[in-house]
């Protein structure tokens, strides 16, 4: 074998470097959030990949991809226990093995065609950047609505790097990072003469992303928003009464009787007890509304027909009900078990603990809450790119996140969801107003600037009034086009790349 050709580590080694860069990585999420340790998490995995075998791809990718999520996501496994966790981690390390196995070829390939320092140092880290981006991609929306949890960008919420997600959103920040990263491997394994000039390049590639600065949000209007987390017994086993999360929610409303709001705000799951079924909750919320002086905006479990619906309600005095939303895209396997009949012979008594389906709204994401349209998302609604960037095209100011968390505990689940807020409110220019059950809860400004968290696992309230803005920032006009622009462009570099090699092997 030609040195060129040699994979850059052992079998072994590999594996081993594989099996490490999943915490790693993941020491970049919240809640430790020491953000650079994703960029060496990820040089760890391509570093491991250099000039693989096809298979040898596969494998070590697997073995990154278990290391991360079975660290990552070790939160799902509160709920229902390790197996739903294990397999869902197993399901995304396969798309990571997948992703690996394009990756590696990558850097078999492409030396093979484009054989100056240039092409390595720039063309390659564009393709290799491409593949990963494009690898989270398919695996945010694919199967039964895909999980968009984990991938790189939603480490950086904190970062230098999240002024990006204004001009290019979270696929974007995804792809610049596994580029910056792929430039200094590449400048890493020039020949040493070279090095010190290649690596400039890649410190000066660094340097000029974080000179780009904030897309400018400003705003000329509030909302005050009393926002309130009743600290009830929310969780799916949790042992409670039937009206104890409503009672909790009021009772955590009524010191804010007297305050001059624009609108209450509950969770997901601010009251067990649908108002649009039950007279004593429709009281209840007629209460709230007319003694805050304010519209009502709560997480509710509504029916229509045989059909179940999590579903956010706007509720006025005497009006009742003037709008809501049911969650477009309920959680597999949490809120409802697709191909059900198929599945429950594999794990009977955990797919049985979910009786009830929630079917997907078709509703639209905004209220018009007295002339001011506020974007409503529940609990994982948050990392839908899409969604998140239709409610604002559809005018929305601000921005209500609504979540129930007491499932997960107080394990970094609700601060990771918390981290994907943040970036949200960045990349759309939109104040967030995250409200949970038993938290976390913020109200964060559209720069990512918290201006108020509530401790978690209390009953309290904040009242702020939160900045309003309808500017449409690059991330939002862009929308997924540049996801699909970049991932278009690692594929087709890479077939390119193949079919060239491919030529030259059978004119060689």
């Amino acid at each position: 074998m030609h040195p060129a050709a040699r994979p850059a580590l052992p079998l072994w080694a590999a594996f081993a470097l594989a099996a490490s860069s999943g915490s790693i990585m993941d020491a970049g999420f919240p809640d430790r959030d020491w953000w650079p340790a994703t960029f060496v998490g990820i040089g760890l995995v391509l570093f491991s990949l250099v000039r693989r075998s096809a298979w040898g791809g596969f494998f070590v990718g697997l073995v990154a991809g278990l290391s991360f999520y079975l660290v990552h996501i070790e939160w799902a496994s509160l709920f229902l226990g390790l197996l739903p966790m294990i397999a869902l981690s197993s399901l995304e390390s396969l798309f990571f093995a997948v992703g690996a196995v394009a990756i590696t070829l990558a850097y078999r390939w492409v030396p093979r065609v484009w054989r100056s320092t240039w092409a390595r140092l720039l063309f390659l880290p564009l393709i290799v950047a491409g593949l990963w981006t494009g690898r989270e991609a398919i695996a945010s929306v694919w199967p039964y609505g895909g999980f968009a949890w984990g991938r790189v960008a939603l480490s950086q919420s904190e970062s230098p790097f999240a002024a990006l997600f204004g001009w290019l959103g979270v696929s974007g920040v995804s792809f610049v990072m596994v580029f910056i990263v792929a430039v200094a491997v590449e400048a890493m394994r020039l020949r040493t003469a070279d090095r010190v000039v290649r690596a400039a390049v890649a410190v000066g590639l660094v340097a000029v992303v974080l000179a780009i600065p904030a897309f400018p949000v400003s705003s000329q209007t509030t909302m005050r928003v009393a926002a309130v987390q009743g600290n009830g017994q929310a969780g799916y086993f949790d042992d409670r009464e039937q009206g104890d999360l409503l009672k909790a929610q009021v009772d955590a409303t009524i010191p804010l009787i007297g305050e001059d709001v624009d609108v209450v705000l509950w969770p997901e799951s601010g009251t067990d007890i649908s108002p649009l079924e039950s007279r004593y909750a429709a009281r209840v919320f007629d209460y709230v509304s007319e003694e805050m002086a304010a519209p009502l905006v709560s997480g509710a479990i509504t029916t229509r027909g045989d059909e179940y619906f999590n579903s956010s309600v706007l509720w006025l005095p005497g009006d009742d009900a003037v709008d809501y939303y049911d969650k477009k895209h309920p959680v597999p396997f949490g809120e409802y078990v697709p191909d059900r009949a198929f599945w429950r012979p594999f794990a009977p008594e955990l797919i049985d603990l979910i009786g009830r389906e929630y079917t997907p709204g078709t509703t639209d994401a905004v209220f018009d809450i007295d002339g001011v349209v506020a974007g409503i998302n529940i609990c994982f609604d948050i990392v839908d790119d899409q969604l998140l960037g239709d409610s604002v095209r559809q005018g929305a100011e601000i921005i209500f996140a609504q979540t129930n968390n007491a499932d997960f505990g107080r394990t970094d689940e609700s601060v990771q969801q918390l981290a994907i807020a943040r970036i949200r409110a960045i990349e759309l220019g939109r104040s967030v107003v995250n409200i949970s059950t038993v938290g976390t809860s913020a109200v964060i400004a559209p720069d990512g600037s918290t201006m108020d968290q509530l401790p978690t696992y209390r009953p309290g309230a904040m009242v702020e009034n939160v900045p309003l803005s309808t500017v449409t920032t690059p991330a939002v006009l862009l929308g997924r086009q540049l996801e699909w622009l970049v991932s278009a462009v690692g594929l087709l570099g890479l077939l390119i790349a193949g079919l060239a090699a491919r030529g030259r092997r059978a004119r060689g």
